[in-house]
């Protein structure tokens, strides 16, 4: 059976998510995919890999030094959802453990840059069975496939975009 294209992704786009199935491709991708996204200032990036993705922001929690990791997201009413897969590893992504020591973070939605307030959601929220599902309708399926791989609980984060003035959040500095 065929499946039929979406005129709104870029045909490289499909053939790159058809190439790498339920992968996460080699793992120069994911960091080829947030080098372009910020360098053409979100020109490219949001649906380059087919899906669509994020800049998330966050403040190093030890550093102080902003970080940058390039997301899949799904949508929920307002909110931006990322799950913390880190592919199906054994330990949440760093941007998590930043996010739990300050909640303010800044997003990139292809052009758009907005600051926004982060809320972790578990296993055991009555929230996080819908979200689930509504990353992995985005996805193609991969965060089932992630939780298969690890016996650690994968949150997800929505995030809301702060009211003018709550969040305070200075300009990203590069860092990997």
């Amino acid at each position: 059976m065929t499946e039929e294209a979406d005129p709104g992704i870029p045909r490289i786009a499909r053939t790159l998510n058809g190439w790498m199935g339920t992968s996460s491709g080699p793992a120069f991708v994911p960091r080829m995919h947030r080098w372009l996204y910020q360098r053409t200032a979100g020109r490219l990036g949001h649906g380059i890999i087919g899906v669509p993705a994020l800049l998330l922001h966050t403040t190093g929690r030890r550093s102080g030094v902003r970080r940058t990791a390039a997301l899949v997201y799904g949508r929920d009413g307002s909110a931006y959802v990322v799950a913390a897969s880190n592919y199906g590893g054994d330990h949440d992504p760093i941007w998590l453990g930043n996010i739990r020591a300050d909640a303010r973070v800044r997003l990139q939605v292809a052009r758009r840059h907005l600051e926004a307030e982060a809320r972790i959601v578990l296993p055991g929220d009555a929230d996080y069975p819908r979200l689930l599902a509504v990353m992995n309708a985005v996805n193609r399926n991969r965060y089932d496939l992630y939780r298969a791989k690890t016996a650690r609980p994968i949150p997800l984060v929505a995030m809301r975009e702060a009211e003018a003035g709550s969040v305070s959040v200075s300009a990203p500095v590069e860092a990997r």
